[in-house]
């Protein structure tokens, strides 16, 4: 039987993610809490509190060196607090003041890294954190659209890879499912799933970027997913996951609820 065996939300678009045990679906198909911050490129010509791609932000598909860094927001007081190896690199609330010190400390340690988005582009500078700390709006889709993977798929990618410890951080779902067939959440395009008591319609496949090479853990691009994908799979495009809106109110999912086929 198919079960919740993982749940995630990012705080911070691009940045390490928080392993809960539940999550609210919001009745627009959001995950509360999941991507209310960014931080964003200066020459960016988007309003702070608009949608725009990640390509515009410090994220993992331009600079892997941020899973490195270890990220903790208190939602209640939305207050954020960025550490590398135990070591507290910012730790400040999201006022005016506050902003500008998470923007300049993540910008200290990027521009140190290797690969980076900024030491070549000067007129991304200076860094700016976008974002209420609330609202649910920097999801690579615009319409916000929830992630699910089976770990059956996750199992399957990483024997092709050749890596039986691959994990699922480095594919940032929101949802992991276990007790399916590899691939079998790919056919679920086009139809309806519930988990626990939330219905969802599942829209599209989920098409990858280069982030998926990057280890969670040590920010190295070690791993040939994209390629991996494509060839050992027959994929048209690099695939992984599917992504699902809401088919109703919205409401709360657990680890261990049940997840089956609605039609």
């Amino acid at each position: 039987m198919a079960r919740v065996a993982a749940l995630f939300r990012y705080p911070v678009k691009g940045f390490t993610p928080e392993v809960c045990k539940s999550l609210t679906v919001l009745p627009e198909g959001r995950i509360a809490g999941d991507r209310v911050l960014g931080i964003r490129f200066a020459n960016s010509g988007v309003a702070d509190n608009a949608w725009s791609k990640k390509h515009e932000f410090v994220a993992l598909v331009n600079t892997p060196g941020l899973a490195r860094l270890h990220l903790r927001f208190n939602h209640r007081a939305r207050r954020l607090r960025i550490s590398l190896e135990g070591a507290v690199l910012v730790d400040a609330a999201l006022d005016d003041k506050g902003r500008r010190q998470i923007a300049a400390a993540v910008e200290d340690y990027v521009l140190d890294l290797d690969e980076n988005p900024l030491s070549a582009h000067p007129e991304r500078l200076p860094l700016r954190v976008v974002g209420d700390g609330v609202t649910p709006r920097y999801q690579d889709n615009e319409a916000g659209q929830i992630t699910v993977h089976g770990r059956a798929s996750l199992a399957a990618v990483a024997a092709a890879v050749g890596d039986p410890n691959l994990g699922e951080r480095r594919f940032r779902s929101n949802i992991a499912i276990e007790g399916m067939d590899a691939w079998e959440e790919q056919g679920w395009v086009g139809r309806k799933v519930c988990i626990g008591r939330v219905n969802f319609d599942v829209v599209r496949p989920k098409v990858r970027c280069l982030a998926v090479n990057a280890n969670p853990e040590t920010g190295e691009r070690d791993s040939p997913i994209l390629a991996t994908l494509l060839s050992a799979f027959a994929q048209q495009q690099p695939t992984f996951a599917v992504a699902m809106v809401t088919s109703g109110a919205g409401g709360r999912i657990r680890v261990g609820d049940k997840v089956s086929i609605v039609d």
